[in-house]
């Protein structure tokens, strides 16, 4: 299973306000990071998190407080007797900090799956995102699962395994209004919300130049502007986009209109892990358990897990 889930505006985090959810950080790697911080752990994904992924104890995995484990290298079998993945801990509900201090998060449950596969221990360690890449280039670390676009950018610096998340951007419009046909030529001359340099602006521009863009500084003006009737249409992450119209702060106000757009060069190439220059094994190795839980079912698991509502 490939899952195609929008990420964010390149030029900053995104961040989807609800009830449950004060802030939803959403990178490219593309960009220098986001601007936009955590406010508060959403409270969904902190009682699906406690459940523990695939029913692991957190307990058992709890990251070290010492920073990352000491390096190992394979054995003739080709065996690590440790993998160490690199993450960040603001990013819910892909990598967190819990209230409990644990780290935790879909990437987190993702790399303690794939140490399963792979029979190794897993230690998972949390650091600032502008240090992932280079700390897996010193050797801090065997792979960054943190939410890396695939990137030329990226690319020059790590490998990364085969992607496994996908980030559409959608169009979100009021309920019971007027029946929009979502296309270039269907929405001329329509208000359209979005948040000021973000690719998605940039993708308007391009695609949709006979509407009537309006530029916001954040994305929650763009969407209170939608909630006040000011324009007809917000255009933005996916995954922010569905959790901000499913909880409170919305009001109901709004769903989903037309489908997904997946231009690469807008949203990216798709989501991987990332590993050092020249580890093929490693590579290898985390592709082949890849495979294997999505072809177990684990990984829709995964995903259904942290993201209750479908993003298509």
């Amino acid at each position: 299973m490939v899952v195609c889930i929008n990420l964010k505006a390149m030029s900053a985090r995104t961040v989807a306000t609800s009830s449950i959810m004060a802030a939803m950080n959403i990178r490219h790697a593309s960009i220098s990071g986001f601007a936009a911080r955590l406010l508060c752990v959403p409270a969904v994904v902190l009682a699906l998190a406690c459940c523990g992924a695939l029913g692991f104890s957190h307990a058992a995995w709890a990251q070290s407080a010492k920073g990352p484990a000491a390096a190992s290298e394979p054995d003739r079998a080709g065996r690590r007797p440790i993998l160490r993945f690199l993450t960040t801990g603001d990013f819910p509900p892909f990598n967190y900090v819990d209230e409990d201090g644990v780290l935790t998060g879909f990437h987190v449950d993702l790399a303690r799956a794939i140490c399963l596969e792979l029979n190794t221990q897993c230690d998972v360690v949390a650091r600032p995102w502008e240090e992932l890449l280079h700390a897996l280039n010193r050797k801090q670390g065997d792979a960054v699962i943190a939410g890396h676009m695939v990137s030329a950018r990226a690319m020059s610096m790590v490998e990364f395994t085969d992607r496994y998340f996908f980030t559409p951007g959608r169009f979100v419009g009021r309920r019971g209004g007027n029946e929009l046909e979502i296309t270039p030529s269907g929405l001329s001359s329509t208000r359209i919300a979005v948040a000021k340099g973000t690719t998605h602006e940039a993708y308007l521009h391009t695609f949709f130049p006979d509407s009537a863009i309006v530029a916001f500084e954040t994305q929650e003006l763009a969407r209170d502007a939608l909630m006040g009737s000011k324009v007809d249409l917000v255009f933005d992450d996916g995954i922010s986009l569905i959790l901000w119209i499913n909880g409170e702060s919305s009001k109901g106000c709004c769903d989903l209109k037309g489908g997904p757009y997946l231009e690469p060069k807008y949203f990216g190439d798709g989501i991987a892990i990332a590993v050092a220059k020249n580890e093929w094994q490693m590579r290898s190795d985390l592709n082949t358990a890849l495979r294997k839980l999505r072809a177990s079912g684990r990984f829709e698991e995964l995903v259904l897990r942290y993201f209750p509502y479908r993003v298509f």
